[in-house]
């Protein structure tokens, strides 16, 4: 009877263990992410990552990608690797801009990576072509991200993961003596 209760206890424990290295990675949360400007080819995008995204003064690296993305361009300079490092403000807060392609289409993908922080945010965006009225944001709206997160937080996850190891434990136990008083 010990060994299962040991089993129990270590499968519990190997369930809650888990997801804490699938977030160890920090991730910029969407609230902290912009996107506006003028969705067609070789229209200029800015995102804005606000204060605290990154960490002060950080470098932080930027990679695009989508179609036509090698005349895309971050900032002034035109970008045949598709990536680019800057550095983050004294704040945390990062200003990228993003010169369409020009014979570009469909959707672009923006990923920065803090270099000291590993924090990495991410902006999707959809351009139309040229000829074709501007599509907004990636979720139809003013260029704001779309939702694609939860609402529950990963404290009530935790919590209610806890509540179902220690349900199943107590009916371990529960069983385990109620045998034991059977036998008596």
């Amino acid at each position: 009877m010990k060994k299962l209760i040991a089993a129990v206890v270590l499968a519990g424990a190997a369930l809650l263990a888990t997801p804490a290295a699938a977030n160890a990675a920090g991730y910029a949360p969407d609230s902290t992410v912009t996107v506006s400007g003028n969705y067609v080819a070789g229209g200029i995008v800015i995102v804005n990552f606000s204060d605290g995204a990154f960490q002060n003064n950080e470098t932080v690296n930027v990679q695009i990608t989508g179609a036509g993305v090698s005349s895309a361009t971050l900032g002034a300079l035109p970008v045949t690797t598709v990536a680019k490092a800057y550095t983050a403000d004294a704040d945390g807060s990062l200003r990228v801009r993003v010169t369409l392609p020009v014979g570009g289409s469909g959707s672009y993908n923006l990923t920065a990576t803090g270099a000291t922080s590993g924090v990495v945010g991410v902006a999707s965006f959809t351009i139309a072509p040229a000829d074709a009225a501007a599509v907004a944001g990636s979720n139809g709206t003013n260029g704001s991200l779309a939702f694609t997160g939860s609402t529950v937080s990963a404290l009530a996850l935790w919590v209610a993961g806890g509540a179902v190891v220690l349900g199943g434990g107590l009916l371990v136990v529960r069983g385990s003596v109620r045998r034991q008083r059977e036998t008596v």
